[in-house]
């Protein structure tokens, strides 16, 4: 496969314009099964201690391209109406000439209704590191950039969210990352201005799951993300659940990316699931990128809390 470089010199374009670069949170093709990263209400819900984990490789064959990989565990607290779990974003891009990692802890508070329902409401605290290398970025052009490089600079953060839920239907409305900050500003008016800074995204993500017969599930889901400075972004899918084990379907972002999914249900507690994605974007042809691709794996690693628990589809 050939490499094509042309992300890092675009990023150095991006970062050497003076004025301001609204950042947003990680995307993934495969949200509904990785709940917790854009909702912390989530926690707890699936009834049992569960392990998710989800690397994406976006624009595979471009130099530099963006990497994302997140893990998170979370569970209810046996006889009380709470939820807790861990998670890790790491995002790099340029193979290391920016690396920005979020570690968070979460807590969910459930109300029961009848019928099923429950509404829960979330709480994420903790905060995330950039790292950004200089050096880098000066391959790619003439001229010296006087910038010290940024290690590890930790920013704290939190967020909130509300899940409602039942047995064949989902909503939630969350912002991830509340607080907005500003980086690497080398404040001289007479020089470049490196300033980039996090703008809070707002999330809202549904779906229903349809039986048509007695061993096929429908399920189509929606995610939006609003986030100041960038096009609202609107993500719909559309997938089967065959016999609870394998699940196959269709996702398209609006006037950004199709892409294609499946999984199979290993076990009734270990899950795996895959994603392609192609640009519907002039960055789409594969002159630039073979598309990007995610790998999913979901480990429900206690059943303490609820004596059946069949594969559920969200």
């Amino acid at each position: 496969m050939v490499k094509r470089n042309f992300l890092v010199p675009f990023l150095f374009l991006i970062l050497t314009v003076q004025g301001l670069v609204a950042q947003q949170d990680a995307q993934y093709t495969q949200y509904m099964y990785n709940t917790l990263s854009v909702n912390p209400a989530y926690a707890g819900s699936r009834g049992q201690l569960t392990f998710a984990g989800l690397y994406r490789s976006q624009w595979i064959g471009l130099d530099g391209a963006p990497e994302t990989f997140t893990i998170n565990l979370h569970s209810p607290i046996r006889n009380s109406r709470l939820g807790y779990g861990v998670s890790i974003v790491n995002d790099n891009i340029g193979d290391g000439v920016v690396q920005e990692t979020y570690l968070d802890a979460v807590l969910s508070y459930t109300l029961e209704f009848a019928r099923g329902n429950k509404l829960s409401f979330g709480l994420k605290a903790g905060g995330n590191m950039l790292s950004l290398d200089f050096n880098g970025l000066r391959n790619f052009d003439q001229e010296v950039v006087q910038q010290d490089n940024i290690d590890n600079q930790f920013n704290p953060n939190f967020g909130l969210g509300l899940y409602f839920h039942n047995d064949r239907f989902y909503a939630g409305l969350s912002a991830p990352n509340i607080l907005e900050s500003e980086y690497f500003d080398n404040g001289d008016a007479d020089s470049v201005n490196f300033l980039a800074a996090e703008r809070i995204n707002f999330y809202f993500i549904t779906g229903y799951v349809f039986d048509l017969n007695a061993d096929l599930k429908f399920k189509p889901a929606l995610l939006t993300k609003a986030v100041g400075g960038a096009p609202l972004q609107v993500d719909l899918s559309a997938s089967f659940l065959y016999a609870e084990k394998f699940s196959f379907g269709a996702a398209y972002r609006l006037d950004a990316a199709v892409s294609a999914l499946a999984g199979f249900q290993i076990t009734d507690q270990i899950m795996l699931g895959l994603a392609y994605d192609r640009e519907t974007t002039e960055l789409g042809g594969t002159q630039f990128n073979d598309g990007s691709f995610e790998i999913f794996l979901r480990w429900e690693l206690l059943r303490a809390f609820q004596k059946t628990v069949s594969p559920r589809f969200f």
